[in-house]
């Protein structure tokens, strides 16, 4: 089964409406800077060091490349043959949203235990939003025991949170690794609303008709700005 939504466009409908649009229709008129592209570098290579921590996980990517909807069905085979298994992006379809996670720990009695990785050093708003599309889609397919976001340790934060020694080695302190698994379960009602409203946004013939703004730069520069700005309703960004 296809998708039609995916976190990073359900992430973007939330910024913009227009921008999720373009996402699915135009995204060959996406413009990304060279900064946002080594940021995309700098998370990589967070996320590949933090997988590092766990010498025995099978990465889905490395098998299915970009064949994005064959996930879930391979994430499936994998979990329901071993009573416990790690596995790195594994795929969950719900509600035709399509979540890729970054750490998925098989438990002996077949809970899951998730984690979300990013290399910013907080722990921002968006990521809590982020974690919570994930925990809808995936809470319907399994039963999650504990899902937590990981990111970089700064000399301010405190250790309390960076232990995970159940799975691996943080002697070195350079992850933060929080458990929102209550916060995430509550966020239930809002997630299905917005993503109902998405789904007609994408299912929509035509371009929404969104004025440009402060929404354009936060929380992230949005990549189809010189295609807005060509509109004929437009407002400041400053």
């Amino acid at each position: 089964m296809s998708h039609l939504l995916s976190k990073s466009k359900y992430i973007r409908g939330l910024q913009c409406e227009r921008a999720l649009w373009l996402d699915v229709h135009e995204p060959r008129l996406a413009r990304y800077t060279a900064e946002q592209m080594r940021r995309f570098d700098r998370g990589r290579d967070f996320e590949r060091d933090f997988k590092a921590t766990f010498p025995d996980g099978v990465d889905l990517s490395a098998e299915l490349k970009r064949n994005v909807d064959a996930y879930p069905k391979r994430t499936a085979q994998l979990l329901d043959s071993a009573r416990s298994v790690v596995l790195f992006e594994a795929g969950f379809l719900y509600d035709e949203v399509l979540v890729l996670a970054d750490v998925v720990c098989r438990l002996d009695d077949g809970s899951l235990d998730i984690f979300e990785v990013k290399s910013g050093t907080t722990l921002s708003d968006t990521y809590r939003r982020d974690a919570a599309l994930q925990h809808y889609v995936i809470s319907h397919c399994r039963h999650i025991r504990s899902f937590s976001i990981v990111y970089a340790n700064s000399p301010s934060e405190s250790s309390e949170y960076s232990d995970y020694s159940d799975y691996s080695d943080n002697s070195e302190n350079r992850f933060v690794v929080v458990d929102l698994t209550a916060d995430l379960a509550a966020e239930g009602d809002r997630i299905a609303a917005n993503i109902a409203e998405m789904k007609t946004i994408v299912r929509a013939n035509a371009e929404p008709d969104t004025p440009t703004g402060q929404h354009c730069l936060y929380p992230y520069t949005c990549p189809y700005q010189r295609h807005c700005l060509r509109g004929v309703r437009q407002m400041a960004l400053f």
